[in-house]
């Protein structure tokens, strides 16, 4: 014999763990027909069901159904057969139809169902630590029961459905099973099988009558809540194997044996319906228009995992979930929220000192920027707890106090109000929280995160001989991760700092998430689309002229810095990008009716300078286009360009806070932005970006990632992402983007010995005496006017400006080394295994001395004279690489921590070089289009310019001509017979220019200048 690989035997494996028994085993026995199905139950909880039991009208298991009302509520049965002798089951099965139509299997078995004077639990819900005996009694009353082949039609009497699970009778979960092994796939066949060839008009399969309709294989699962014909969606319900897609390698079994053996258990079951699934939308709306959540596997594991190690270890911990774009993470944090409210300890170590009967949190505080997030977490409560008003939100102090006092279990606020919530709440430290934090960046690792700390720290109700040594301890303490405390940081880019407060430590030092679902697994399973897969890179060239007879010395490396700058801050050059911008924009995207006519750009710029030239440059092109539709603008207060103030609300023409709506219109097309919307903005319509801004790590991860929203109801795919990038390198993208692919880890923990060292060096200048540190934390964390504080540190501010007398080099130098000090200290302390009191005084010393410390670049002067020095005499573009898909790296990454090495002002010897050495240089870098030298270059310029201002054409069409347009096309036409006829001198030229339509454009554009400027 050899092994059974077929479909079938997927089928009896499941069977078997969920029953203990196989259909056939017990056919064999001759037992099926005669032997009752009760008598057939195995350890695993499950019986066996017969499919002559289902009832194809009701969608039910009659057998298990009356038997479970029978075994279980007997007195309500007998009312209901008192008031109808002969009728009463069908009553009963009409009205459980009419309610399931209406709202659905998890509100009959969450409520129950009420017929007449009795009232019937479908379900009895798994026992809390604080539940009675007779609840545990009534939920080991509960009958699950699998049943194969079940003909769910009564259209079709023999279609059948591979496997159907069942609670009382009423079915939860149906399968189709597919073995890899005979070709059949759950991921192409299975879901074939439930769009073409199930008819979701039969009672099993309307919506909302079952939990869930999975196609399963011996490798993998997908799942739908709802049937819906050819247009069903399946989502993957795979644990992910090396960070991708699917699932790992089995060693006792089929990749997909964990739905049966974890997921499928009695105990997980019954938690997915009380916990996790949930219908959104609102009684009112017909039940097909609203929609039933049931949890990815990455979000149930996620959060059993958190409340498993909660119950385990207690509170006082910290976990990072490294969770993609595209994870779900909103669905994520709110059941994670409420499932942490009724969590218990597991034991007295884990309790401490409190009741194994209460919970281990009396709030979970969740900290969030996502306006959505805070609707959602109420509604979804609505649906899970018997108590309704237990969330609320909270954007001052006394409101996060008067919440914990009426008892509110989960309390919303924001990243920005967070540090004004907690000032001067004092006396919770008897109050255990769990603080979830999403999107856990920088906002969490400075004084933010103090203030969150003080205020989950101990009350002031002290004896009043408490020293000030006490107060700054007692500060520091409760800056440290409190006891009483738990966090949560759900973030997709966790930064070293980010890793090394909240990661898990490992044995060998390093630092990893708790808990991973990849940017790789979402891009593999189609929940975001791979933003690098088309990526453009253009290298600008440019020369620039000495326009000054003296060769000064300036430092070389500043001075290229300041060059390119000033190169790129030109109006010249932002309008050729921004033509090169919408001269793909327009026939690529627009033209092309990407997205139905939908899509959307995204313009990057440097600053908001820029950003306002950017918008001024395309919306000069767009009027002359006659306006196809119009471009927005987004930045954050006033900002003066060339003597003129300007507002986001005032260029855009209405309020800043309707950007965001109005570019969802079809009226606008781009937005151009310098740093308000590179993180958190969600808008499916992007899918072009074009990025002329200096992008790394984090923010270049977050900025490009707004592409990656899939949008299936516009047909968004791949394909349709394009990134024009004229600033960074594909190297530079590869390199900010590898770390978040797979998985992050730190390498180690930041040397905090830094601090010695930058306190020592410090300490040696001798801008302030300790005894003035000493006095200054003393009135501070007495909580003194601010009027006695002033004078102190001004003594100190006095001192460095002008008794020491200090060079501006050394004066750079300290604060440089005292903003070190003070940035290290403040995300160290709270993660510190020891106090030391010194370190402290000096933090907050230092934090408002250094506003006051005045310090000039000496360079400065010297710099703003080199830019007077130069003209830019030409500036071009040249495509680097076109349409190039940017390959990362499948390995986990470690990061570094941060530098722990001190750092000055002097760093390094400062290389001066004459100006006209920078100049060349600065060309030979950047003015590389082709190969020509310069002086051919420009004589090539000149020489070209000289035949169009003899063109016959030029004095009438061009030069007399007072409409734009037609200028712009008879110029076009001029040069294009000119290069022509100069193509057999200027070969190379003429390729680049017939062939590249970006330097065509940037060639035009220099030329046209070149002409105007001699006229």
């Amino acid at each position: 014999m050899v092994s059974n690989t077929k479909e079938q035997a997927l089928e009896a494996a499941i069977e078997q763990a969920l029953t203990g028994l196989t259909t056939e085993a017990v056919k064999k026995a001759g037992g099926i027909g005669e032997t009752p199905a009760e008598e057939i139950v195995a350890n695993n909880g499950f019986q066996l069901g017969l499919p002559s039991d289902f009832n194809a009208l009701y969608a039910l298991d009659e057998k298990f159904f009356w038997r479970f009302l029978e075994q279980t509520q007997e007195q309500e049965l007998a009312k209901l057969q008192k008031h109808n002798p002969s009728d009463w089951q069908r009553k009963l099965l009409e009205r459980y139809d009419r309610l399931i139509k209406k709202h659905g299997i998890l509100h009959l078995l969450k409520k129950g169902l009420a017929v007449d004077d009795a009232h019937f639990h479908l379900m009895y819900p798994a026992p809390l630590a604080s539940s009675s005996e007779k609840v545990k009694q009534n939920y080991a009353a509960n009958i699950f029961s699998c049943t194969r082949q079940v003909r769910y039609s009564l259209a079709n009497p023999l279609h059948e459905i591979d496997m159907v699970l069942f609670l009382n009778g009423i079915p939860l979960v149906t399968m189709e099973l597919k073995n890899a092994w005979t070709g059949q796939t759950a991921r192409y066949h299975g879901q074939k099988q439930y769009r073409e060839s199930r008819d979701y008009h039969q009672p099993l399969l309307n919506f909302a009558r079952c939990l869930v309709h999975m196609a399963v294989d011996t490798d993998e699962v997908y799942m739908t809540t709802k049937l819906d014909g050819k247009s069903t969606f399946f989502l993957p319900f795979n644990k992910g194997h090396n960070h991708g897609k699917g699932n790992p390698p089995n060693p006792d079994g089929h990749k997909s044996a964990y739905l049966w053996q974890e997921v499928f258990s009695k105990d997980s079951l019954v938690n997915i319906i009380q916990h996790f699934v949930r219908l959104d939308g609102s009684s009112k709306d017909p039940l097909r228009k609203r929609t039933l959540f049931f949890p990815r596997y990455h979000q149930m594991d996620v959060v059993r995992k958190l409340v498993a190690h909660a119950e385990q270890q207690g509170v006082g911990h910290t976990y990072l979930i490294q969770h993609s774009a595209g994870s779900g993470k909103s669905n994520s944090i709110t059941w994670a929220a409420y499932q942490l409210i009724e969590t218990y300890p597991a034991s007295e170590q884990a309790a401490r000192g409190k009741a194994l009967d209460e919970p281990l949190f009396d709030s979970v505080i969740v900290v969030t920027d996502r306006r959505l997030l805070d609707k959602q977490i109420r509604e979804n409560i609505k649906e899970f707890s018997e108590v309704k008003n237990i969330v609320a939100p909270a954007f001052k102090s006394s409101e996060l106090k008067s919440a914990l006092e009426s008892g509110k279990k989960i309390i919303i606020t924001t990243i920005q109000k967070f540090p004004f919530i907690v000032e001067g709440i004092e006396d919770l430290s008897d109050k255990r929280f769990a603080v979830i934090i999403d999107e856990a960046h920088s906002s969490q690792s400075g004084s933010a995160h103090d203030n969150m700390n003080r205020a989950m720290g101990e009350g002031s109700g002290q004896e009043d001989d408490e020293d000030d040594q006490d107060k700054i301890l007692k500060a520091m303490r409760s800056r440290k991760m409190r006891g009483n405390a738990s966090y949560l940081a759900f973030t997709a880019t966790p930064k070293n700092t980010t890793l090394e407060k909240f990661g898990e430590k490992q044995e060998d030092g390093t630092f990893k998430p708790f808990h991973l679902y990849s940017m790789k697994q979402a891009i593999e399973e189609g929940f975001i689309l791979d933003v690098l897969t088309n990526y453009t890179t253009y290298k600008g060239y440019y020369e620039i002229e000495k326009s000054i007879a003296e060769n000064p010395l300036f430092d070389t490396k500043k001075a290229q810095k300041k060059l390119r700058a000033y190169v790129e801050r030109s109006q010249q050059t932002i309008d050729t990008k921004a033509e090169i911008m919408l001269e793909h924009f327009i026939p690529q995207v627009v033209n092309t009716k990407k997205l139905k006519g939908k899509a959307k750009g995204m313009v990057i710029t440097q600053n908001i300078e820029t950003a306002i030239r950017y918008h001024k440059a395309i919306s000069r092109l767009l009027e002359q286009k006659g306006n196809p539709f119009k471009a927005l603008v987004a930045f954050s207060g006033t900002k003066e360009v060339d003597g003129i103030e300007y507002t986001e609300a005032e260029v855009n023409g209405f309020s800043d806070n309707d950007t965001k709506d109005k570019f969802d219109t079809d009226e606008y097309r781009l937005l151009v932005v310098a740093n308000k919307y590179l993180t958190g903005f969600d808008q499916p319509k992007l899918c072009a970006m074009y990025v002329d801004k200096k992008l790394a790590s984090v923010l270049c991860v977050q900025a490009l990632s707004r592409l990656n929203r899939s949008a299936p109801k516009l047909g968004k795919k791949t394909e349709d992402l394009f990134i024009l990038d004229f600033f960074n390198s594909s190297d530079d993208i590869k390199t900010a983007f590898d770390p978040f692919y797979t998985a992050t880890s730190l390498s180690g923990a930041t040397d905090v010995n830094v601090l010695h060292e930058l306190k020592d060096m410090m300490d040696d200048v001798g801008v302030y005496e300790w005894h003035e540190v000493e006095d200054f934390t003393n009135r501070y964390f007495n909580n003194e006017d601010a009027q006695t504080l002033s004078p102190i540190i001004d003594v100190a501010a006095s001192r460095f400006e002008h008794e020491l007398e200090l060079e501006d080099e050394e004066k750079i130098d300290f604060k440089i080394k005292a903003k070190q000090y003070v940035k290290i200290y403040g995300q160290m302390a709270s993660i510190m295994p020891y106090e030391i009191v010194a370190w402290e005084k000096l933090f907050w010393f230092l934090k408002f001395l250094i506003p006051k410390l005045k310090v000039k670049d000496p360079n400065a002067d010297s710099i703003d004279e080199l830019l007077e020095s130069v003209d830019l005499s030409s500036y071009g573009l040249q495509r680097v690489k076109l349409n190039q898909t940017i390959g990362l790296d499948q390995g986990e990454t470690e990061v570094d921590p941060q530098n722990p090495n001190p750092r000055g002002g002097h760093g390094g010897e400062q290389q001066m070089d004459p100006l006209e050495d920078i100049v060349r240089s600065f060309n030979e870098r950047w003015f590389q289009g082709w190969s020509a030298t310069p002086e051919e270059q420009r004589v090539k310029f000149v020489n070209i310019a000289e035949s169009i201002r003899q063109h016959p054409d030029f004095k009438k069409k061009y030069q007399d001509n007072p409409d734009p347009h037609n200028r712009k096309l008879a110029f076009e036409k001029m040069l294009k017979e000119v290069m022509l006829q100069r193509r057999k001198d200027e070969l190379e030229l003429y390729k680049l220019f017939a062939a590249d339509p970006s330097f065509k454009a940037a060639w035009m554009k220099s030329m046209e200048r070149v002409v105007e400027s001699n006229l």
